[in-house]
């Protein structure tokens, strides 16, 4: 749908239907008022070829919900540390919650490794990160959820694509329009898929002809079997080794997208935490993540690490779910340690005086946004290599302290 401009008068009663909603005063984005786009996203659909039944049952008497703009536009300002994050999703009660749950379901936990070839503790873990075990799936109406993050505008694309997906579920009957409740952002289910994955990886695994994400665990667990499957996911085989580098580490000529087999960097002299590598594992194809600096620590992550950042596109997300599996499997998640508690990662407005203080001194950080990505990332390593750091790109607090005296001292 084409968005049209419309004149300030309609701007205007926009923002004061969305403050009578809720009172909610925040700078929005809309540029239509919700009933010219939910009418015209409505008509874009029967024009699709959706029965304008279900387009009724979707749209009809809709409204935006105002927390979800709010939650949309309202970026955390201090980022948690990976140790925190690390801890939470790892912790005794998650462990013992996950093989509660595990025990209670055994046979059909086994039946979809059996299926899909996907380890069923990794699945366990994904299944308490995202869900507590099914006990936290979200309490958000999803269709009016996505309505209202595709009215504000940011993400108007994405939004739009996952309300679409949705009349597809409901055109096939793969679920009712109460069912539809999940996460603020469009998550459903004991998996929280995004309808977009719904249509592609969910699967019927009971049989029954539904694809029942929310209650049934076959079907949840299933789905999330097929995504890794899908994604690449390598039956039994290990998803990172936690390394110790050599001193002198070259990390000049390293970068974390670098993607080469292990016995490459055994030959620089990086080895396992803990024993030695063995045949196999040399020819496993490895990228190096030290995702908290070059004091902290540091892990080879093979195609099973890829896998997962297919289901949530976080490093932290990634190690927490192994981890988790670890727990499950041995009793010991042996997590790692030594990590750099004194040089925490730096707040969002930190990142941002951060960019503007690299691009003064000559360091493009590919514009300032407060997100520390490539560029960013990129553009600390040459502040680094220019002033006899270690290049490793970590945006903590002792650089950031480093990078705000030499701007200062311009």
């Amino acid at each position: 749908m084409q968005v049209l401009n419309w004149s300030r008068s309609l701007a205007g009663m926009a923002l004061a239907g969305m403050m009578a909603l809720g009172g909610f005063a925040a700078t929005l984005a809309q540029d239509i008022p919700f009933t010219a786009w939910r009418d015209g996203f409505a008509s874009d659909l029967r024009s699709e070829g959706v029965r304008a039944e279900i387009v009724a049952s979707m749209l009809d008497g809709l409204e935006p919900d105002p927390r979800v703009i709010e939650r949309d536009q309202t970026q955390p300002e201090f980022v948690r540390p990976m140790w925190q994050y690390l801890e939470g999703a790892v912790s005794e009660t998650r462990v013992a919650n996950g093989r509660r749950a595990a025990a209670r379901i055994a046979e059909t936990l086994q039946a979809v490794e059996d299926r899909f070839e996907v380890d069923q503790h990794i699945l366990t873990g994904i299944w308490g990160l995202e869900s507590a075990y099914g006990e936290i799936q979200g309490n958000f109406d999803i269709v009016r959820s996505l309505a209202t993050l595709a009215w504000e505008g940011r993400r108007r694309g994405f939004a739009e694509a996952q309300l679409r997906a949705i009349a597809q579920m409901l055109e096939r009957g793969y679920a009712t329009r109460a069912e539809l409740v999940g996460s603020w952002a469009g998550g459903m289910g004991q998996t929280q898929f995004i309808p977009a994955t719904y249509m592609e990886r969910a699967v019927d695994f009971n049989g029954d002809g539904r694809r029942d994400i929310w209650r049934n665990e076959g079907d949840a667990l299933g789905s999330a079997a097929n995504l890794l499957a899908r994604a690449g996911w390598e039956f039994r085989q290990p998803v990172f080794t936690e390394v110790t580098l050599p001193d002198g580490f070259d990390f000049a000529s390293w970068t974390e997208t670098q993607r080469r087999d292990v016995a490459h960097w055994a030959a620089q002299g990086i080895r396992p935490k803990s024993g030695e590598w063995s045949s196999d594992d040399l020819y496993r194809s490895a990228r190096l993540v030290i995702p908290a600096g070059a004091n902290a620590p540091a892990f080879l992550v093979y195609r099973n690490f890829e896998a997962l950042l297919r289901y949530n596109n976080s490093t932290a997300y990634a190690l927490g779910v192994a981890y988790l599996a670890r727990a499950f499997e041995h009793g010991d998640a042996g997590m790692a340690t030594g990590w750099p508690v004194d040089n925490p990662p730096i707040s969002r407005s930190q990142s941002r005086e951060l960019q503007e203080a690299l691009a003064r001194l000559g360091h493009d950080p590919g514009g300032v946004d407060g997100m520390i990505g490539p560029n960013t990332r990129r553009a600390i390593r040459a502040f680094q290599s220019a002033t006899g750091r270690t290049p490793d790109g970590y945006a903590g607090l002792s650089l950031y302290n480093a990078v705000m005296e030499a701007d200062a001292g311009r």
